[in-house]
């Protein structure tokens, strides 16, 4: 079974009902230290990571943050 998210503004197809953010980090290879992620516009801490859940039909954002002046 797969679910449709909307991740970044783009359709995406995953091939599981539920998955963490974590999991979706890794299945997407985000690497970037400083990243900043919203699942329905509601901010996710980084130690919501694990245990936070990405449902069929959520709206995800991923933005990675870049220092420097």
């Amino acid at each position: 079974m797969s679910m449709n998210i909307i991740l970044n503004n783009r359709p995406e197809a995953i091939e599981k009902n539920q998955l963490t953010v974590q999991e979706l980090l890794e299945y997407k290879n985000f690497t970037f230290k400083l990243l900043v992620v919203k699942i329905n516009n509601l901010l996710v801490k980084r130690d919501q990571y694990n245990t936070a859940t990405i449902s069929d039909g959520d709206y995800v954002t991923v933005l990675h943050l870049i220092s420097g002046g």
